[in-house]
């Protein structure tokens, strides 16, 4: 069996490929990974058969959407899971087999509702119901104290100690526990009473993951991230640079038109010379009476040079194929010295 594990940051992802047959399974993809598991496929002559998320992630970006669509497989969660491009839904005891690789699913609620582990031979891969020395925490939406003890104690503790253990997370750099391990000295599997172990998990303070609302949108939805939006727009736009741009004003205006993105008040504050207001939020409303002209080169700016993308990939796709985005915002633009001038 070929075994390798993917770490983001703290989440941790893995590969499971069948030697005899090369086809692989990949648990709970980061998408800031996806190029990774690519690679690491096209060098073993692996196919993969199966993406998986043991659960709706709330605190990082799934990649099981964007590689199941790009790759042709099925993403595969629990029955219970909203994501409406899980295209195989488990029950719990339904196994997956791919080759020799056979992984049999348990369901674990508690961290969410449509949470899994999946069981192999001699591991467990426990996504955020077990971590080593912790548990999922149970506070987020479909997280259930209650769930979660009788996940723990009625499922996954009666697992042979040997049994090794791959959570979801581990901030430490720790590869695997086992469940004998974990037993003998999680600090939150001591409270093995129902009733502490509840009031343990409902006293935690834990503050909300960083990417939360995003996440759970993205996840749930098969949505985009607010990354892959502004990636998606600029691989479609040109940019212009601040020094191209600079030398250009002053020059025939007739030539070119540089539209300020930003709110009224930012703009009279200070923006480039010759620009005209038309903040984004009445862009399509009233392009076609700021810019007659579709034949016009427009450079968009914005004060953090983000927006500006999004905006010049709009123009386009309504017919402006000149429009083109200021690399960099108004705020670079005033920290290297240039002119703004301010309204009266």
């Amino acid at each position: 069996m070929l075994f390798e594990t993917f770490a983001a940051g703290g989440c941790r992802s893995y590969l499971i490929g069948c030697e005899t047959s090369c086809a692989a399974v990949l648990i709970d993809p980061e998408l800031s990974l996806a190029h990774h598991y690519r690679g690491y496929l096209s060098k073993h002559g692996l196919t993969l058969r199966y993406l998986v998320d043991t659960h709706t992630h709330a605190d990082h970006f799934s990649a099981t959407r964007q590689l199941g669509k790009a790759l042709e497989v099925p993403v595969v969660m629990h029955r219970l899971s909203p994501a409406p491009h899980a295209g195989l839904r488990l029950d719990d005891g339904d196994m997956l087999i791919a080759g020799r690789l056979k992984i049999k699913a348990m369901h674990t609620p508690g961290h969410t509702r449509d949470s899994l582990c999946l069981v192999m031979e001699d591991r467990i891969f426990t996504g955020d119901t077990l971590l080593i020395g912790g548990t999922g925490r149970t506070d987020l939406p479909t997280g259930d104290p209650h769930d979660l003890h009788e996940s723990l104690f009625g499922k996954v503790l009666k697992l042979p100690g040997e049994t090794l253990v791959y959570p979801g997370h581990d901030y430490k750099g720790r590869d695997h526990s086992t469940i004998a391990d974990e037993i003998a000295s999680n600090p939150r599997l001591q409270k093995t009473e129902r009733t502490a172990f509840v009031a343990m998990m409902r006293s935690l303070d834990l503050a909300a993951p960083t990417h939360l609302t995003e996440a759970l949108r993205t996840n749930m939805s098969g949505g985009k991230t607010v990354a892959q939006l502004l990636s998606e727009a600029a691989s479609g736009v040109p940019f212009m640079s601040m020094d191209e741009l600079d030398s250009r004003l002053g020059g025939n205006s007739r030539d070119f038109v540089v539209i300020d993105l930003r709110e009224k008040d930012a703009y009279e504050a200070g923006h480039i010379s010759s620009a005209k207001h038309l903040p984004r939020g009445q862009l399509e409303l009233r392009v076609n009476t700021e810019l007659p002209d579709p034949t016009v080169r427009i450079i968009t700016c914005c004060e953090f040079g983000k927006i500006s993308i999004l905006a010049a990939a709009t123009l386009r796709e309504l017919g402006y194929m000149r429009a083109t985005a200021l690399d960099g915002g108004i705020a670079a633009w005033r920290e290297a010295g240039r002119a703004l001038e301010a309204s009266g």
